[in-house]
């Protein structure tokens, strides 16, 4: 099974990331592609001038588009574009960033719960710990998100490290993976945490995944254009996903965004 289809990537705008549009773009026709989503940190707005410092500014947001529709066009005999952006799910300014992003053209979302309440408060979401009330914060946000039915997929869903008895590992991801299926949401197989070596993908989830029948689905969350196709990384995932049993859909359906 060959790589057709990635959702999770990112632009220099994110601060983080290298490369340009057009290099992904060459890069994913040439490793055989199908189509290409271009998902870089979502434009939120916060209280009192408060800028992340690792997503793009709303002020870049009419750029990332217009660039991404006129590269759309020039490749539409090679390869499906679609513009989207990886987002947090902070209640108290969600509304606020749906009316944001919705200012110009944007065909899916997919969540990447990075900080837990929101990231004035930094409490990260990639921690290792032993806190169950940080794992409970962390998956009660989280179904709350995938309940909006705004968001196509849940990227790196299991970020949160969590360390301690593994009963309570289950019982808390357990709770997340059924709001998942609850909501036919794929969960997905992260290929930067494989070719990073970092805590995700991680066995005991994708286990409960197998276990519970949750759709899964494999991104590339590539930050440089010579990952846009990542054959290594994604030849493991399968590997996992058969280890498994999992069921991999390689083509999840955009959800519109409405509110």
């Amino acid at each position: 099974m060959e790589m057709m289809v990635n959702l999770h990537t990112h632009t220099v705008r994110c601060n983080h990331a290298s490369g340009t549009e057009r290099e992904y773009i060459e890069t994913a026709v040439r490793g055989g592609l199908k189509r290409l989503g271009f998902s870089d940190h979502a434009p939120y707005v916060f209280k009192d001038g408060y800028y992340s410092n690792y997503r793009m500014r709303p002020e870049q947001q009419e750029d990332y588009v217009a660039t991404l529709q006129a590269l759309r066009d020039e490749y539409k005999d090679k390869i499906d574009i679609q513009i989207g952006y990886e987002a947090e799910y902070y209640p108290e300014f969600f509304e606020a960033f749906l009316r944001q992003i919705t200012r110009f053209e944007v065909n899916y979302l997919i969540l990447g719960q990075h900080f837990i309440e929101n990231e004035i408060t930094r409490r990260y979401s990639g921690v290792t710990t032993t806190d169950e009330d940080y794992l409970k914060t962390y998956v009660d946000q989280t179904c709350e998100a995938m309940r909006t039915g705004l968001f196509t997929y849940f990227a790196h869903p299991d970020l949160l490290n969590f360390t301690g008895d593994p009963a309570i590992y289950d019982k808390h991801y357990a709770r997340l993976i059924g709001c998942a299926i609850d909501r036919k949401m794929p969960l997905e197989i992260n290929l930067l945490g494989i070719r990073e070596n970092r805590p995700y993908p991680h066995e005991a989830f994708f286990r409960l995944c197998g276990e519970m029948g949750a759709e899964v689905c494999i991104g590339c969350d590539a930050h440089s254009a010579d990952v846009t196709v990542d054959k290594a990384s994604f030849a493991k995932a399968m590997d996992m996903a058969e280890r498994y049993n999992l069921a991999v859909n390689h083509n999840p359906t955009l959800r519109e965004i409405k509110f």
